[in-house]
């Protein structure tokens, strides 16, 4: 398997970095992930609004176009000879002294990794499991997807290795915020539920498009501050990532939901592969 390291394609075995890179020293550094569908990578151009926003955040001085992204994306889907893929683009600081800096990053490290999809027949439903460990605040003033991951690993240790179960953050306050690896939506009396910014979420990319489909459709979507109990009387849950797209909750603790059979699941995964295919 090939990547991509500072401007060389490389086999991932002959592929090194410093470790003084500050991305490896103090967790300086931001990642995007995505699919690619017969090769075309999907919302490109709102996972590089999304990083070069982050590199802002932590002094990164790197922007990253749509074009040049997309040239590299090609280029591996070319050696590794995958169309339909996963992908992680990965930024960090770079190289630089032992101490904490205050001055910008110049000389970032860049490394895009690129994996195949699991083969999976049929659509896959999960299991929700309320996590005793409580979401923690963002580094900075909002949740950048940053190489700061400990709390997910941790969320991650507590459910397990199933995959069929996803863990989900309350926040400190009780607040439902989001899954280990994706956003939650749920739908009460035809209206699209979704926990706001404020609870120190990530704002997902699949989540703002979900929201956006769910919108054109005429369905009212709301944002906010919302208790487990509410969850626990949801007509449909389902969690979204940008790997996994959206997937149904059949069943948390002792209540069971429609999962897969789920209608507004089905109306949004339809609308979602059809966007899929232009």
């Amino acid at each position: 398997m090939f990547i991509y390291l500072n401007g060389q394609f490389l086999e991932k075995g002959k592929a090194m970095i410093s470790p003084f890179d500050h991305g490896y020293m103090y967790g300086l550094g931001v990642f995007e992930t995505f699919r690619t569908y017969s090769g075309y990578p999907f919302l490109l151009e709102e996972h590089l609004e999304r990083l070069n926003a982050g590199l802002h955040e932590l002094l990164i001085t790197r922007t990253f176009k749509y074009e040049e992204v997309l040239e590299i994306i090609n280029k591996l889907s070319e050696l590794n000879g995958l169309e339909d893929s996963y992908i992680r683009f990965n930024v960090s600081a770079g190289v630089g002294d032992i101490g904490l800096q205050t001055e910008s990053y110049d000389n970032p490290t860049i490394i895009m990794f690129q994996k195949p999809l699991p083969s999976i027949s049929g659509v896959v439903e999960k299991e929700a499991v309320i996590l005793q460990l409580t979401r923690n605040t963002p580094e900075t003033t909002y949740r950048l997807k940053s190489h700061h991951f400990l709390n997910n690993v941790a969320a991650k240790r507590e459910v397990g290795a199933d995959p069929i179960k996803e863990g989900i953050f309350l926040t400190a306050k009780g607040f439902v915020a989001e899954g280990v690896t994706s956003n939650v939506f749920w739908v009460k009396n035809n209206v699209l539920y979704t926990p706001a910014l404020q609870t120190g979420i990530l704002n997902g990319i699949t989540r703002q498009f979900i929201m956006k489909l769910a919108e054109k459709t005429g369905m009212v979507v709301e944002e906010g501050l919302y208790m487990k109990y509410v969850l626990e009387e949801a007509d449909e849950i389902f969690v979204t990532n940008s790997v996994q797209e959206i997937v149904p909750v059949r069943k948390m603790e002792e209540k069971h939901f429609p999962g897969k059979n789920g209608e507004y699941f089905n109306k949004l995964s339809q609308l979602y592969k059809s966007k899929i295919s232009k």
